[in-house]
């Protein structure tokens, strides 16, 4: 734009527009001064303002960029045109400028490229050289490249074929500067518009489109719309204008041509009447779209139309005729299946069949359904049959769809036969409700109620037998053949067993048929209450201060009726008005306990006598526990309990543990006291070992009867662990001669002892082999000899220093000499201890 310079504009614009009129700025008329409307050359225009005679160059068409230049003149200066308000759309003037109109290119264009679109020139490109250039989108903006301007002579030109689907309009901007780079011009828009050409062929929004009409539509009934789209240009040119044909039709029946499709909109309808899904279920159209109007191009896509169900097919019965059987008493039970045949689609509401009984069904004895699988009819009894009543039934049933005819059609109907067979029916309770009252304190074996039932079967002559089918308590009995019902137990209002006061009870009637047939009865068995129960105080656990406490409020129940409830009387029994009271509620049904004296925390028991209106009382005792507070609990540290259980139990098993350890000691004792003690004198005869007595004549030699095994038992019986509960002994530790090594040695021991002197028969001495025995003390000779242990008894005389000694291995303590010693002599004799003594005691 030329701004608001004053003098000159110094732009000149040089356009060639294609198949676009030029049109002044100004506004129209003629002007003094004025140059004429600008001529067209060759579809172009040219537009030019000067202030003075100026010579423009430009070419006559843009297709052609060799065109001969056309000279124009202007005689007016710009400074004398009015400056007039124009249209966007028209070539205006604004300050002195041109806007340049849109410049229209062609797409697809062959080339040559670069091609000449339009030269840009200044007038003051006499005066300085002059560069231009162009911006924006095609120029430097993506796309990049597509225009560009030779920048010393102003020519804008196109590199490359335009595509109108891809970009239709382009914008740019004019500039020019001086050689300094300063701008002599303002920037001017140029718009390039790119025409249409028939490029792109229709193409259909679907490849296969589908659609539904229903059997027997009329002609001119709508089906579907098929839709194709052109890319090409619909508004100024026809390259987009799409028309809709039908090529061919499958199948061709009943007639080939039976649906039309709107040539503009592709709307498919019904042209032709005949249209039957169970002869043609779908047809199949082959439509062409084409644009130009339908002169251009073309493109096909498939319309698949699919012949919709009506109810024009009424169902028939298959067979029409049928026979069944059914016992009696069967309800619920089927009778027959009715088969039926429709055309119609199936599982469709033209298809499912629904039947009715309209003949035969009088009482209700007999229901149909549809099977939804199968489409059958169902019969079936409604309740029992009774074969005494009626042994026959003829029935009607018609059939019809669940969708109404479309056209009026006869309804089918079909006959059953049903013939009830006779069963054995089951005794009959009358009434099935038996109502009775009688009080719960009934005696036992006292008559409640009567209940009996009939037997259907009349003819039979059948036996009834009287059981209880259900009796939860247990409380009744039933007489097997009058059904005359007793009390068995006592009554209990009051039981879980009963509800509302009224006890069921359930009984049987079976008959004695084949198979045998068995009737109920409901027995209702009201028991009127007496006064068995005495009230009850709820809660039965308290917590109370012992310092003014604030009164516990229990409530009163009675398990009776009234009048035998309340109103209640309470007090206190087993002496726990001692320290409590008790005291009955304004309203009859509460009792206040309370403390009438301190007590120590801890937890008691309040004996609570209630009583009800008519003077039956029960004792409840009431657990109290006794805070060491004022007033009102508001926390009570307890004082621990000490369970008695777990001591308890184990002062049973002790005492157990103790009653075994007593009987086990007393069987010891006993088996202690059988045990027959050994003789204290060996008898002369013993095998064992005996005492030698040296104040006998002989000996010697003649002693050789000796047992060696003895002497080895002798020394293995020496104890081989050391006693640590005695004291040790105050003498030295007895010296014990070797063992012999073998029996040559053994020999020659008792040699040795045997040839030594005896010792006159007065002096007694024992071997022990347990530090025990070494530790005794001489005694005189006891009354009884020693107890068993092992020992080594020596007799010896008190003349010689060296005494004969023999030793013998014995149970025995030993045996008494004849004549005792002195004292003196006892008490000078000295003897070495032998081999496997712990001790030598000598007693005179």
């Amino acid at each position: 734009m030329c701004g608001s310079r004053s003098g000159l504009c110094p732009l000149f614009l040089l356009l060639l527009l294609a198949a676009a009129p030029a049109r002044p700025c100004s506004p129209p008329g003629p002007r003094r001064g004025s140059l004429p409307a600008p001529e067209t050359f060759g579809g172009g225009a040219v537009l030019d303002d000067v202030e003075e005679p100026h010579v423009g160059a430009l070419p006559v068409a843009p297709r052609d960029a060799s065109s001969p230049r056309v000279p124009v003149r202007s005689r007016r200066s710009l400074q004398e045109v009015p400056d007039v308000p124009r249209a966007r759309t028209a070539l205006r003037r604004q300050k002195r400028d041109w806007v340049i109109p849109p410049i229209k290119v062609p797409e697809n264009e062959r080339g040559p490229f670069p091609k000449n679109l339009v030269q840009i020139k200044s007038n003051r490109d006499r005066e300085a050289k002059i560069f231009y250039s162009i911006t924006g989108q095609g120029a430097d903006a993506p796309p990049e490249g597509i225009f560009t301007i030779e920048k010393e002579t102003g020519w804008m030109k196109v590199t490359q074929p335009l595509d109108r689907e891809h970009i239709n309009k382009y914008h740019l901007y004019s500039h020019a500067v001086s050689e300094n780079g300063k701008p002599v011009e303002e920037p001017m828009e140029i718009i390039v518009t790119v025409t249409d050409q028939n490029d792109n062929k229709p193409q259909f929004t679907q490849e296969v489109f589908r659609g539904s009409v229903p059997e027997g539509a009329l002609p001119g009934t709508s089906v579907m719309r098929v839709n194709a789209t052109d890319a090409d240009d619909d508004v100024e040119t026809y390259n987009g204008v799409i028309a809709y044909s039908i090529l061919s039709q499958e199948p061709r029946e009943p007639h080939p041509h039976m649906f039309t499709v709107n040539r503009a909109t592709g709307t498919l309808s019904v042209i032709a009447s005949g249209l039957d899904r169970e002869r043609v279920r779908e047809y199949t159209l082959t439509m062409q779209a084409a644009d130009l109007d339908g002169q251009g191009l073309t493109t096909t896509a498939l319309a698949v139309i699919e012949i919709t169900d009506v109810n024009d097919n009424a169902p028939e019965f298959d067979p029409k005729t049928y026979e069944a059987a059914v016992p009696e008493n069967e309800a619920e039970l089927e009778v027959a299946r009715l088969a039926t045949t429709d055309l119609d689609e199936p599982h469709t509401p033209a298809w499912r069949a629904v039947y009715s009984i309209v003949r035969g069904n009088e009482g209700g004895a007999f229901t149909i359904t549809t099977d939804p699988a199968s489409n059958e009819g169902v019969l079936r009894t409604a309740k029992g049959l009774d074969y005494e009543a009626k042994r026959q039934f003829v029935l009607h049933v018609a059939v019809v769809n669940e969708a109404p005819f479309a056209i009026k059609l006869p309804t089918a109907t079909a006959t059953v036969m049903v013939s009830v067979e006779d069963v054995n029916e089951a005794p009959v309770f009358d009434p099935p409700l038996r109502l009775a009252q009688v009080p719960e304190d009934v005696p036992l074996g006292q008559p409640l109620a009567s209940y009996t039932a009939q037997d259907p079967d009349r003819a039979q002559q059948q036996r009834i037998k009287y059981v209880m089918g259900s009796d939860p308590a247990g409380w009744l009995a039933v007489h097997p053949e009058n059904g005359l019902i007793t009390a068995r137990e006592q009554l209990d209002r009051e039981s879980p067993f009963t509800k509302n006061s009224t006890y069921v009870a359930v009984l049987l009637a079976v008959d004695d048929g084949l198979p045998p047939a068995t009737g109920t009865g409901t027995l209702l068995l009201t028991l009127l209450d007496v006064n068995d129960h005495g009230p009850e105080p709820e809660p039965r656990d308290i917590v109370i201060c012992n310092r003014s406490p604030v009164p516990q409020v229990l409530t009163i129940t009675d398990r009776d009726l009234p009048p035998n409830t309340g109103p209640f009387r309470a007090e206190l029994s087993h002496g726990s008005g001692d320290s409590w009271a008790v005291e009955v509620g304004n309203g009859g049904d509460t009792v206040a306990l309370w403390l009438t004296e301190p007590l120590e925390q801890n937890l008691y028991s309040v004996y609570l006598r209630l009583f009800d209106r008519q003077g039956k009382d029960q004792v409840t005792v009431i657990r109290a526990q006794v805070c060491d507070c004022q007033g009102r609990v508001e926390s009570c540290a307890q004082k621990p309990r000490v369970d008695t259980g777990v001591p308890i139990v184990l002062a049973v098993l002790g005492a157990v543990l103790a009653l075994l350890l007593v009987l086990l000691l007393l069987l010891l004792l006993v088996r202690r006291r059988k045990v027959v003690k050994e003789p204290l004198l060996l008898p002369e005869d013993d095998t064992r070992d005996n005492i030698f007595y040296y104040g006998e004549e002989g000996g010697g030699e003649e002693d050789q009867d000796y047992d060696l095994s003895q002497l080895h038992r002798g020394l293995d019986a020496r104890p081989e662990v050391i006693r640590n509960d005695v004291a040790p002994p105050l003498m030295a530790a007895p010296q014990y001669r070797p063992r012999p090594a073998n029996p040559d040695e053994i020999g020659n021991f008792i040699d040795e002892l045997t040839q030594t002197p005896r010792p006159p028969p007065t002096t007694r001495c024992w071997c022990s082999t347990t530090r025990a025995a070494a530790r005794r003390p001489p005694r005189s000779a006891p009354s009884t000899p020693p107890p068993p242990t092992r020992t080594r008894t020596t007799t010896t005389s008190t003349s010689g220093a060296t005494a004969s000694r023999s030793w013998r291995s014995s149970m025995a303590a030993g045996r008494m000499m004849n004549s005792p010693p002195s004292a003196a002599a006892a008490q000078s004799l000295t003897l070495p201890v032998p081999w496997g003594c712990a001790a030598l005691s000598c007693t005179p």
